[in-house]
């Protein structure tokens, strides 16, 4: 499965599409952290002359990075229309991930979060988007933990109950 944090969170994966197989490689890795990753691999590939096996390195010198760069400057898209966007509806990852972080591994309220200095709008839309996925996220392949709170077992919210109701913030 190729889902990371950010789009499993907020439902932006498709069931039997790209949530499918059998482990979910980055499904706690952040977003902006696979961007960073990404980079750092790259930087990685260009400063070395081994490669990851402790071999010569056999990147082509005229393109030595591993991640292709128009594939980390290209804007994140569910690809299921011509230009759509993720930003079109849903925050910069940026925002949204310091949201899902504070929501998620922090359990942080909504007040906390806006008090934080997000917008209540924002706050709001992010917690259904999470709340609406949790059906998607029961169907999802096991994932590889790295932080505090993974989905999974660190994280179930009943299906049919909004946040608020729940006072033990996925727990």
């Amino acid at each position: 499965s190729t889902g990371n944090k950010s789009e499993m969170a907020v439902g932006y994966c498709t069931l039997y599409g790209d949530m499918n197989g059998g482990l979910a490689v980055i499904s706690d890795v952040p977003k902006t952290r696979v961007y960073s990753l990404c980079r750092w691999l790259n930087e990685q590939a260009v400063n070395s002359n081994k490669n990851f096996y402790g071999s010569e390195n056999l990147l082509i010198p005229e393109k030595p990075n591993i991640i292709p760069e128009n594939i980390i400057t290209k804007a994140p898209s569910a690809e299921l229309k011509e230009d759509q966007k993720d930003q079109d509806s849903l925050p910069d990852y940026e925002v949204l991930d310091d949201i899902l972080f504070r929501l998620v591994e922090n359990c942080e309220s909504l007040a906390e979060i806006i008090a934080a200095g997000h917008d209540s709008e924002v706050v709001n839309k992010v917690v259904k988007l999470v709340m609406r996925a949790e059906f998607k996220r029961r169907q999802a392949p096991p994932g590889l933990k790295i932080s505090e709170r993974a989905f999974g077992t660190g994280w179930r919210m009943p299906i049919a109950k909004k946040l608020e109701q729940n006072k033990k913030c996925g727990r």
